[in-house]
């Protein structure tokens, strides 16, 4: 099997997740990275340019993972709060998850802001939307009140993820398993539907 470029670019990133996690964002060098991965340093400097950058590429392939498995879940058929609750779900499953839980404590680390920055771009800027779709589906079927969408959305976004990030960050929650997050769900589901009622 050929060393593709795409291939390689992988490998560095999984040798980036394992420096993170034995070493944290200030201990991790590019240098540690390259080693890890078995690639040179001059590679990576070209590729990323520098360890944010890096870090970044990191939160955009996270970023672009989490969109497709939404979009997967959304498109299993459905409507509404039914499909707003297979995506929920997945969402759950994928924000405290360890990759998430290790770039939110890089960016914890990273004075600069740019990979705060990169998963609040990616992360609920991105994913917000989609929930408000489905949101406004709810209310087209008469499940939750006229209520203004934008309000709803950043309740629901709220009553589902709560400080459960932040608890995995800092180490004193563990992942949640599948019954965990869809109790979560269905406890958001309940509470936005007596919030807004029809």
């Amino acid at each position: 099997m050929p060393d593709t470029k795409d291939a390689r670019a992988r490998r560095i990133e999984e040798a980036a997740y394992k420096v993170l996690k034995d070493k944290g964002f200030k201990g991790a060098s590019m240098l540690a990275v390259a080693r890890a991965a078995k690639a040179s340093n001059e590679t990576l400097y070209n590729w990323y340019g520098d360890k944010v950058g890096l870090f970044s590429a990191l939160v955009q392939r996270n970023t672009s993972q989490v969109l497709v498995r939404l979009t997967a879940a959304r498109s299993h058929g459905g409507h509404g709060l039914e499909t707003l609750t297979a995506v929920s779900q997945e969402l759950l499953e994928m924000v405290t998850g360890a990759r998430a839980v290790a770039l939110n404590r890089a960016a914890a680390a990273d004075m600069s802001g740019v990979l705060g920055q990169a998963i609040a771009t990616g992360g609920r800027e991105t994913v917000a939307p989609m929930l408000a779709d489905l949101l406004g589906e709810a209310q087209a079927d008469g499940a939750i009140g006229p209520n203004d969408l934008r309000e709803i959305t950043e309740t629901y976004v709220a009553l589902l993820l709560g400080d459960i990030q932040i608890r995995r960050a800092i180490g004193v929650a563990e992942p949640l398993t599948k019954e965990e997050a869809m109790a979560r769900v269905q406890r958001a589901t309940a509470q936005i539907i007596r919030l807004y009622p029809a």
